[in-house]
């Protein structure tokens, strides 16, 4: 595994040696056994776009790995002042033995690897997510023991979270339904991809989408730098709140999952995402996992 610029490239049989590794290194960090594999080695950690989790998980990872990592915002690198990627690539690879990026354009990160020498890790762009989904994939296995048979749903806006669990959720073997307003759709290469699979449904309906599933997991309607569009995403997006309704509609033991920030009342209420707490907390810590897992197998080498 030579780089994490998403989940597309990977292929089901890869995605599930990353999981089995993430869950032998929760075990081993849940029993206090070290696991150096990284010892000594640095990861080059770039922020264009804010983040809690996906920076205290990683170093934290990075650390447990018995390696550290060098943060680079935005706003205090030559990154932030206009400086090519090809350039910011060939220098940081010089200095750095791997690099996980936080931002915008799924581009910027492809043009690290094509134009660096080290492994690059997408930490998240607008178009996927892979790192958070390799997560809730991790947790939904956790608690349901297997993928077989199981109908994961998304109900929400079309954008990296639904793209990475739609590809994520069909190459491990799991049918995928996905529920969105028309004009917040997944983006063709993803609905290209799911037409490859007779287990995959996009539908307007929530209630359709949530019918006897076993998973149900929604996202913010509104992202980071789409702040303006707020007002016209919540008229768009009225009746597609995770509550008891559509939960009724799934199964009777079926889990909830939300990657966080979650806007109690909007997207999901108080009282589903109270009841589902032990799923989407465990998800949130398996962020740390995964993406040890993710630097063990792209940076040990």
């Amino acid at each position: 595994m030579e780089h994490l610029l998403k989940l597309l490239d990977m292929t089901g049989e890869e995605i599930i040696d990353v999981l089995n590794l993430a869950d032998q290194l929760k075990y081993e960090t849940k029993h206090g056994i070290e696991h150096p594999h990284l010892k000594g080695k640095c990861l080059g950690m770039i922020f264009e776009k804010s983040s809690t989790r996906t920076r205290v998980s990683f170093e934290v990872g990075i650390n447990q790995l018995g390696g550290y990592a060098v943060v680079l915002a935005s706003e205090g690198s030559q990154i932030g002042r206009g400086e090519p990627v090809q350039d910011t690539a060939r220098v940081l690879s010089r200095y750095v033995d791997g690099i996980m990026i936080r931002t915008f354009e799924q581009q910027e990160v492809e043009d690290l690897a094509k134009y660096g020498s080290v492994p690059v890790i997408n930490g998240l762009t607008d178009f996927c997510h892979p790192c958070q989904v390799l997560a809730d994939l991790m947790t939904i296995r956790e608690f349901k023991g297997s993928f077989e048979g199981l109908k994961m749903c998304f109900i929400g806006d079309g954008n990296n979270m639904m793209n990475s669990l739609i590809v994520g959720g069909l190459k491990v073997g799991m049918a995928v339904s996905v529920a969105c307003p028309e004009g917040y759709r997944p983006p063709q290469e993803i609905l290209d991809f799911a037409k490859g699979y007779d287990c995959f449904e996009l539908t307007d309906d929530p209630m359709q989408a949530a019918k006897n599933a076993d998973v149900v997991i929604t996202d913010v309607w509104t992202s980071m730098g789409q702040e303006e569009e707020r007002q016209k995403r919540e008229a768009a997006f009225k009746g597609y709140c995770v509550d008891r309704n559509i939960m009724a509609k799934a199964k009777p033991d079926a889990m909830v999952q939300h990657c966080l920030p979650a806007h109690r009342g909007e997207e999901i209420t108080e009282e589903v995402f109270e009841q589902n707490a032990q799923y989407i907390f465990e998800e949130a810590e398996n962020r740390l996992h995964a993406q040890k897992a993710v630097m063990v197998k792209t940076m040990a080498k």
